[in-house]
């Protein structure tokens, strides 16, 4: 166990033997006498003899029998030290497929993959070189350190325009009067090392102002470079007059060779540096605070100091200029050879050179999202611009990660107090996150709906992702549902919040996306070679799919025979009103009022039919015999079977499906006083139970009651489906002219805080995953012969132009996409800059919904 100062059986098997060494019989002198009786006992020599071949004989089989006793003991203080839990499973790797190898690999090397920063580049590997991007800004007056993507800065906007996942992205950033445009591009040419040469271009502008004239007449921004590994960096020399030449920095390594540097403007520039010895690369903009405030306090100047530690591993340069500006920083990979042929390199991706790969890689951009999602003539200027947004920022907001997670563990007597955790294998991710200032982090539910819409954009990127999360699988079929891996993900997260739980899951949306895969692929969509990877990767990744599939099934399952429920909702809770539902994703949509076993999760039991009629199209293409107890094609067909799920979910008076649990709608949320000390007294919102629950449905309309729905198990010709979409068109109930809300009008929880600090998250507002998921299925049943056909289509018209309509509105007003959308008047809500499932928007433009 890491970190673990406990002997094992091991060490104090060892403190015996080490013992032997101090024995005092052997330092005694001879004794004479032995010496004369020698010859008296000479004729018990041979019966001694063969006493001792007895003896040796006896002696090795002790031996052997110490030596399996001890590895007996010896094996569970190894079990002791790694737990299943943090144990692998016991499969080939997904991402050591040939296809993920090679070129493949190269091509993904370097990225904008820190997109917790404004702008951020390193490479897919554990200790990589760090690049990334710092300004300083104005606010209130004051000059402010611009580094790290956080709404207390409040930009105005900021987001990739354009990102193509590989080798191209732009993005505009409006920092009150100023205007930073960055743009990002790779290049593989003859000499350079493994992953190519990158260019960044920092375009700097203002907006006249006479409040901020003064002080923004010149602009400071600042461009680093750092090593995860503590390799030590090289200044390009002491006097960085970019006029006498480029070279800012150099180095060298494993992975590609040596590297320099360049920085390259037409405008006169003046550039100072400072450089940092340090190990914690997450606090760099303290200590570049901490460099600049020494220097204003002793020179009254605001500017770098031009010195280094011994031996740096960060090189940071200050680059000062009045604006307009624009500089060109480009990094060249093997250096050391003579063949490099460093300067024509640099040439080629500064200036007007660089200048001409940029419109043409935008050109390609604009080009590709028509193509990917058949948009010509769907959409006007002002939904191009925002769904080009998206997608781009979903690209742009790929990161890499590599560290290990922390994973609870609150049953083990020997762990206690802060350290009641394991660490988990050191892992890396590839994955999009939800939101750049908020989840800059792999999620596991969000990632299912991120890869709706990156397959179709890029289907080898979509495939790498979802590989790499498979790969965080342990033996028992579990993935740890949020990713905090290294110090600069766990700098953003508060520590307590930190630990993931083994007996919570999450939603297991990646069967969103790998069912539209499969599908496709049984439509001859996809090239021949990407056909055989997919295949590939399908055949790799059965295995864990098939551990995933049974950890859902029988980790969450309930007591009745085809019910689900979802484990980690707290049953001692005084203070929430409605239990949290965390695992579900929905947090805290009304559930049973009072958790236990007998409860039967409605979404769960969707999701689980999901993945298994996904699982069972992936044995059909695999040609997978079907073996007892994993039929997925019989699991499928019990779980979709109406008449089953109508007798455990169904109201046939509402005509709508529910949760079922120990409920009662009496609890409510009071003012409870507490004396402390004599004199005085405090106050807590604390939950109270006005009657005793009871066995039933759970009456709460809302998403959760619309996954029948929204998994297409209704009839089309049934009159359940009629009382659905008069649920969903019902402006009482859920629908607004914004799209619909998370939970009706007529609950009694609906907009009501849970606690003292938690607002309503999923009791109102509106969600564009769940207003997908819908829209999907109104578009099949649309198009499904029965009595509901043109109804379906007519409340799918509808509901599809207010979601577009909001979200472009918000977008072109705000500058961002959301997290969620208020029900009342459409306007974005909660995290802005949140380009994870929110980006599904283009795919309700091009009307893509992965039917089969």
């Amino acid at each position: 166990m890491s970190g673990n100062g406990r002997r094992t059986t091991r060490s104090r098997t060892k403190f015996a033997t080490d013992a032997d060494g101090d024995d005092p019989l052997r330092n005694t002198k001879p004794n004479p006498k032995l010496r004369k009786d020698r010859n008296r006992a000479h004729n018990s020599i041979r019966i001694f003899d063969v006493n001792l071949k007895v003896m040796l004989g006896v002696s090795v089989f002790a031996f052997f029998v110490i030596f399996f006793l001890i590895r007996r003991l010896v094996n569970p203080a190894e079990e002791i030290r790694r737990p299943r839990v943090v144990t692998p499973f016991p499969a080939p790797k997904i991402m050591d497929l040939p296809q993920f190898q090679g070129e493949h690999r190269e091509s993904l090397y370097w990225g904008t993959y820190r997109p917790h920063v404004y702008l951020g580049i390193r490479a897919r590997t554990p200790r990589s070189l760090l690049a990334g991007l710092m300004w300083i800004g104005v606010k209130d007056g004051r000059y402010v350190m611009r580094h790290v993507c956080q709404d207390s800065d409040e930009l105005s906007t900021y987001g990739w325009t354009h990102h193509n996942g590989r080798d191209f992205g732009h993005q505009i950033l409006v920092d009150q009067d100023m205007t930073l445009a960055t743009s990002f591009l790779k290049s593989k040419v003859d000499g350079s090392g493994y992953g190519g040469d990158w260019a960044v271009r920092i375009d700097v502008q203002s907006k006249q102002s006479e409040r901020s004239e003064d002080m923004l007449r010149t602009a400071h921004i600042f461009f680093y470079m750092a090593d995860e590994d503590g390799h030590a960096l090289s200044l390009g020399r002491d006097n960085l007059d970019v006029h006498e030449g480029s070279l800012l920095a150099s180095g060298s390594r494993i992975d590609v060779g040596g590297w320099q540097l360049h920085l390259k403007s037409m405008d006169d520039l003046e550039v100072h540096y400072s450089g940092f010895k340090t190990n914690h690369i997450h606090n760099l903009s303290e200590l570049v605070q901490e460099n600049l405030g020494a220097q204003a306090r002793k020179y009254g100047r605001l500017q770098l100091s031009d010195t280094s530690d011994g031996s740096p591993n960060i090189l940071v340069f200050q680059v000062s200029a009045r604006i307009p500006f624009k500089t060109d920083i480009v990094f060249v990979s093997g250096t050391g050879l003579q063949s490099s042929g460093v300067e024509e390199r640099v040439n080629s991706l500064t200036g007007t050179s660089l200048t001409g790969q940029l419109k043409e890689k935008q050109r390609e951009f604009d080009t590709k999202f028509e193509k990917s999602f058949n948009l010509a003539d769907k959409l006007d200027s002002e939904s191009m611009i925002a769904g080009k947004a998206a997608i781009g920022n979903m690209l742009g907001g790929i990161g890499y990660f590599y560290g290990q997670s922390k994973i609870s563990l609150p049953g083990n007597p020997n762990l206690g107090g802060l350290n009641n955790f394991i660490s988990y294998w050191p892992a890396e991710l590839y994955s999009t996150v939800p939101s750049r200032p908020f989840f800059p982090r792999g999620f596991l539910w969000d990632e299912g709906f991120h890869q709706l819409l990156i397959w179709h954009w890029d289907v080898h990127i979509s495939l790498d992702i979802i590989g790499h999360w498979l790969d965080l699988m342990n033996i028992d079929g579990w993935i740890p549902r949020e990713q905090i891996l290294g110090a600069e993900a766990q700098s953003k997260v508060p520590e307590e919040f930190i630990p993931q739980h083994p007996t919570n899951g999450n939603p297991p949306t990646l069967f969103l996306a790998l069912r539209d895969i499969v599908h496709s692929l049984k439509r001859n969509k996809f090239t021949s070679m990407e056909s055989k990877e997919i295949s590939s990767f399908l055949e790799r990744a059965y295995v864990r799919l098939e551990a995933w599939f049974q950890w859902f099934n029988t980790t969450q399952s309930g007591k009745e025979m085809s019910s689900y429920y979802w484990h980690g909702r707290d049953v001692t809770t005084i203070r929430e009103l409605n239990p949290k539902t965390l695992s579900s994703g929905l947090d805290d949509y009304p559930r049973a009022s009072h958790p236990s076993d007998d409860e039967r999760h409605l979404d769960l039991r969707c999701w689980m039919y999901l993945a298994s009629d996904c699982m069972h199209s992936i044995a059909e293409l695999l040609d997978k015999d079907t073996k007892p107890g994993k039929d997925y094609g019989a699991t499928a067909k019990l779980l979709s079977d109406f008449q089953i799920l109508n007798q455990m979910h169904l109201d046939d008076k509402y005509g709508a499906y529910f949760d079922f649990g120990n409920h009662t709608e009496k609890v409510r949320l009071h003012w409870k006083e507490n004396m402390v000390g004599h004199n005085y007294a405090t106050r807590e919102l604390v939950r109270e139970v006005l009657e005793r629950p009871e066995l039933r449905l759970v009456p709460h309309v809302g998403y959760v009651s619309l996954f029948p729905f929204m998994g297409r198990i209704i009839p089309p010709e049934s009159w359940i489906l009629e009382k659905q979409l008069d649920l969903i068109s019902n402006q009482s109930i859920l629908w607004t002219d914004y799209g619909l809300r998370s939970l009706s009008k007529t609950s009694s929880l609906y907009m009501k805080r849970n606690t003292e600090h938690d607002p309503p998250y999923w009791r109102g507002p509106i969600w564009m995953n769940m207003n997908y998921m819908i829209l999907s299925a109104l578009h099949h049943y649309s198009k499904e012969d029965g009595p509901y056909r043109d109804k379906a289509r007519t409340i799918y018209v509808d509901l599809r132009g207010n979601l577009i309509r909001n979200v472009v509105r918000n977008y072109h007003q705000t500058g961002f996409l959301w997290e969620q959308y208020d029900q009342r008047k459409g306007k974005g809500k909660g995290a802005r800059v949140f380009t994870g499932w929110t980006a599904l928007v283009v795919l309700m433009m091009a009307e893509a919904y992965g039917e089969s």
